[in-house]
């Protein structure tokens, strides 16, 4: 097998897990401040409302489509650029009384007055009611997929592995739910595939380190829980990095040249690959060492042989 990188001794990950909890730790929190300050850029699948392109043959100032849309009555517009500075795309609530193709037009007539050249690209509609289920079900899918692996890896391995690998899934999540925050990204049905994409990514490297963490602690018997870890790590890191880097190649091919449509998509991908080679590193080993994992807790439970207990007649 190829190997980036053949040590001696194994590397002292584990040296560094306090510190590395208590990055996570203040992440976390800035993440749910975000989250409980600005909220999320919900998109369309989920708000419902009306989506209108419009492209321009020159660079357009984005307040004063605010104030043209405003002096045309369409107040509550989101208006942001969308690829480049001539095109924009500009969000309405639903409106009593008005249908899609009579927002749209009063939209772009709005445009026109500003530059006679302005052109609608695209025109679409969700309604807020089906929105509103589609945020239900997207967030039901996550924490489905969060219970399953709990289940799965409590059967396969052991219930303290089984919780911080689930712990470091949800400290994936939450993170790049909160740099959407921050950043104020549009979150669309997209987002959510990501988000289920990332969870599926983060526990295939868990896994793998708690597999040699098994093997480990089965053949090593004098040593420390701690070095077992940083041995499993260091035998998995080469074939980390390898996955790590061939999936990051596509994605930020993704994310240069895909386009607007998928750059959110793009975007989830980078951050959950980054953070959740990070947390199956800290976050999922580091918890379990918390919890007190031993090589007892590794080892298979003794088998009864049947007669054992009875007086040998030899």
């Amino acid at each position: 097998m190829f190997e980036i990188l053949k040590t001696k001794e194994p590397l002292p990950f584990m040296r560094f897990s306090k510190g590395a909890t208590a990055f996570s730790l203040v992440l976390i929190a800035l993440c749910f401040f975000s989250l409980a300050t600005r909220g999320l850029n919900w998109g369309l699948d989920f708000t419902g409302g009306t989506v209108v392109e419009v492209a321009f043959e020159q660079v357009v100032e984005l307040d004063e489509v605010r104030g043209q849309l405003d002096g045309a009555g369409l107040n509550g517009a989101t208006v942001q650029h969308f690829g480049t500075s001539r095109d924009l795309l500009i969000r309405m609530p639903p409106q009593d009384g008005a249908n899609v193709q009579q927002q749209g037009d009063a939209v772009i007539a709005a445009m026109q007055q500003l530059s006679a050249d302005a052109e609608m690209k695209r025109l679409e509609f969700v309604g807020p009611s089906i929105g509103k289920e589609l945020a239900e079900q997207g967030g039901l899918a996550i924490l489905v997929a969060l219970l399953c692996i709990l289940i799965y890896v409590g059967i396969r391995f052991e219930w303290r592995l089984a919780s911080g690998a689930v712990l470091s899934l949800a400290h994936d999540v939450i993170i790049t739910l909160g740099v959407f925050s921050w950043l104020q990204i549009e979150v669309d049905l997209t987002i959510v595939a990501a988000l289920l994409t990332v969870v599926g990514y983060s526990l295939n490297d868990t896994i793998v380190v708690f597999d040699r963490v098994r093997e480990n602690f089965r053949r090593v018997r004098e040593t420390t829980t701690a070095r077992v870890f940083d041995e499993a790590i260091t035998d998995t890191l080469s074939r980390t990095l390898i996955t790590s880097a061939t999936t990051l190649v596509v994605v930020v091919a993704l994310f240069m040249k895909g386009g607007a449509l998928i750059h959110g998509f793009a975007t989830a991908l980078l951050l959950g690959i980054g953070f959740g080679t990070y947390s199956s590193i800290y976050i999922a080993s580091a918890w379990a060492m918390l919890l007190g994992v031993t090589r007892e807790h590794m080892l298979p439970p003794p088998v009864d042989k049947e007669g054992a207990d009875q007086e040998s007649l030899m």
